[in-house]
């Protein structure tokens, strides 16, 4: 019986992993290859170096710009996300007032709603502001997360002893001063988390620059390779260029999670106190 679970563990390996495998073999294969050929094998005719050369090249540099715009919408918005999250779960977790409940219960039922179900309701509001079509009209919406500040406000109520808290007022140190030099250190590694979440989703959201957004200079590349894809139907030359686009919009993702996993600790202890 021990076996079963390592069994169905390796099925879901094997099903998560799939795609990726299809994808690096198939974006070694050029266009007069990709769909006379058994997508099962790989090609060793040059053709992944040929399609990133393609790529390159593809509209004096395109694919780098979205690239670049989609760093700008992941990395700013997960930023902003982790500052507010930051300071919104230690007030939450650290510090009594009228209608904490009732915020948290607000708190948690935006958890369960969609963001999918949001983003006509902040097209029409940034659309009132002006901010369609700019980049803070991907961004904006993305900073307020509620699952975020739910975490951090879990994170902060288990990680930051109050005894530390009143040793930074007994020393004269001030509400701000205590966030910044005890809270975010001993919450570092729930930040961290929180951060890489919001990366990856901001990475991979469609639907809502794809609301937004009109000018492909500022697409990320979600809507930018949806675009090549669009356009594949009457040239199809331009689905490899999709397909190794795709596979190099993986590398960012799994470099900043290499990066980022030092910064994670397995407990809780470096938020105790000695006894």
């Amino acid at each position: 019986m021990k076996l079963v679970p390592t069994v169905l563990l390796l099925l879901g390996a094997l099903y998560s992993i799939a795609p990726v495998i299809w994808l690096v073999f198939a974006s070694t294969k050029g266009p007069g290859e990709l769909f006379t050929t058994f997508s099962g094998f790989p090609s060793f005719n040059g053709g992944f170096m040929e399609n990133v050369r393609t790529l390159n090249e593809f509209g004096d540099g395109r694919f780098w710009k979205w690239t670049l715009n989609s760093l700008i919408y992941a990395g700013g918005g997960a930023f902003l996300t982790v500052v507010i999250s930051a300071a919104c779960g230690y007030a939450m977790a650290k510090y009594k007032f009228h209608g904490q409940r009732l915020i948290l219960g607000a708190l948690l039922a935006g958890v369960l709603v969609p963001g999918i179900t949001l983003s006509i309701p902040q097209y029409l509001l940034l659309s009132s502001a002006g901010l369609v079509g700019t980049y803070w009209s991907v961004i904006l919406p993305s900073v307020i997360s509620p699952y975020s500040i739910y975490l951090c406000q879990v994170y902060a109520s288990a990680s930051i002893p109050d005894e530390m808290l009143e040793a930074g007022r007994v020393d004269g140190a001030g509400e701000f001063r205590m966030l910044w030099s005890i809270g975010l250190p001993v919450m570092m590694p729930g930040l961290v988390t929180v951060f890489l979440l919001q990366f990856i989703g901001i990475w991979n959201n469609f639907l809502l620059p794809y609301i937004m957004l009109a000018n492909d200079d500022r697409f990320p590349l979600t809507v930018g390779l949806y675009s090549l894809l669009n356009r594949g139907a009457s040239q199809p030359a331009l689905y490899t260029l999709v397909i190794t686009g795709a596979l190099l919009s993986i590398i960012p993702i799994f470099a900043l999670f290499l990066f980022l996993q030092r910064y994670w600790k397995l407990d809780l202890i470096a938020g105790g106190v000695k006894g």
